[in-house]
């Protein structure tokens, strides 16, 4: 028997549908039902692999945690990766299927979307409840015709969906009853409720507000969520970033300064650091930045040659280099790795193409080829 389903989407981007995703998840985990995250398509170049090897978002990931499974690729059939303003690597369950820009990518729907069925279509014949997430907005009207994340999903599926808004952003009553709004008949007949989430303070006071979003909407406000700090959870977007863009280094910690990269990879690779009381994590964007950083970490990069020479322009490069003559560790993490070395080669156009020199810091020439996955 086919699963039953529910979907979660929002009224646009950040507004928290993976983490209320995960948290029904887990609520249905505990409740003894057999349930498991699906999210058709994501994009993200903060990506989890597999214990098979695969790649998928790391949202899904944790959905699949609060779900008390391993995650797997079938969950996040598509994860786009960018690598420039125009174009991305595509992963299809989980392994490098190429390169697209928009337009290619989009005339490849046909393909994506029979990949993206299989995989529904394999976790829902194990499970007695999926949990879709979708993505950006419910309502992007110039995407409508070539969606797969959201009521292409959801129709798939044949799920119920549940609309998340964001209070903390404001303009609430216009996100929630905008997008409704903007839904076509069938789609706005799958939606049963509403949740308000990013809360501060007493509910009590926007009762009102719920009042109001259920006459005009006719549907039922499920919750009003409070804003939830300190959970320690990985983040799949950036946005998490900027809280620390102006973190004050201090003399009795260990400053550690991030370079902050156009195309950074798994930025998450940094929140052991982020939690541990004597270290001060700060992302940098100028020479001026670096200033009084122990520590310099260049991270990893969709696209090493590009960021690199980012961080020439910037005049970064220059400044890391005087860090690291006065004493100051430099630390490379993946393709911030092969930065430190002597060259970066791509003869086949895996990212940029060219050769480029690095900085030197280290014995080490790379060459990119053809296989490279992450």
């Amino acid at each position: 028997m086919k699963a039953r389903a529910l979907a979660v989407l929002g009224t646009g981007s950040d507004v928290g549908k993976s983490l209320i995703t995960a948290g029904l998840c887990r609520l249905f985990h505990r409740a003894g039902v057999k349930v498991a995250p699906f999210k058709a398509q994501n994009m993200s170049n903060n990506s989890f692999v597999t214990p098979d090897g695969k790649e998928i978002g790391r949202a899904q990931a944790l959905q699949a945690q609060a779900c008390g499974l391993d995650p797997d690729a079938d969950m996040n059939p598509i994860l786009m990766k960018p690598e420039s303003d125009r174009s991305a690597q595509i992963v299809v369950q989980g392994k490098a299927w190429g390169k697209a820009e928009a337009r290619t990518y989009f005339e490849q729907r046909a393909e994506l979307a029979e990949r993206v069925r299989e995989s529904y279509e394999r976790l829902a014949g194990q499970y007695d409840v999926m949990i879709i997430e979708g993505a950006g907005s419910a309502a992007e009207m110039n995407l409508r015709d070539r969606d797969l994340a959201n009521w292409s999903a959801v129709e798939l599926a044949d799920a119920r969906v549940v609309l998340v808004a964001d209070i903390d952003r404001g303009g609430v009553f216009a996100q929630v009853i905008g997008t409704l709004d903007l839904l076509v008949p069938h789609e706005r007949a799958r939606v049963i409720g509403i949740i308000i989430n990013k809360f501060r303070g007493d509910p009590a006071l926007f009762e009102d507000g719920v009042a109001f979003i259920e006459q005009r909407s006719g549907l039922p406000v499920l919750g009003v969520v409070p804003m939830l700090r300190g959970l320690l959870l990985d983040q799949e977007d950036s946005v998490d970033i900027e809280r620390h863009r102006h973190a004050v280094f201090a003399k009795d910690r260990v400053n550690i300064a991030v370079v902050l990269l156009p195309r950074m990879s798994n930025f998450t690779d940094f929140n052991p650091l982020i939690v541990e009381p004597d270290v001060v994590v700060r992302y940098v964007a100028t020479s001026a930045d670096l200033e009084g950083a122990d520590v310099i970490v260049i991270p990893g990069s969709k696209n090493t040659i590009d960021d690199l020479a980012y961080i020439r322009q910037s005049g970064m490069a220059e400044s890391i280099d005087c860090h690291a003559s006065d004493g100051a560790e430099v630390v490379g993490i993946c393709g911030g790795y092969q930065m430190l070395g002597r060259s970066i080669a791509d003869p086949d156009g895996v990212e940029a193409g060219g050769e480029v020199e690095g900085f030197g810091l280290l014995a080490v020439t790379t060459r990119r080829a053809v296989a490279n996955q992450y």
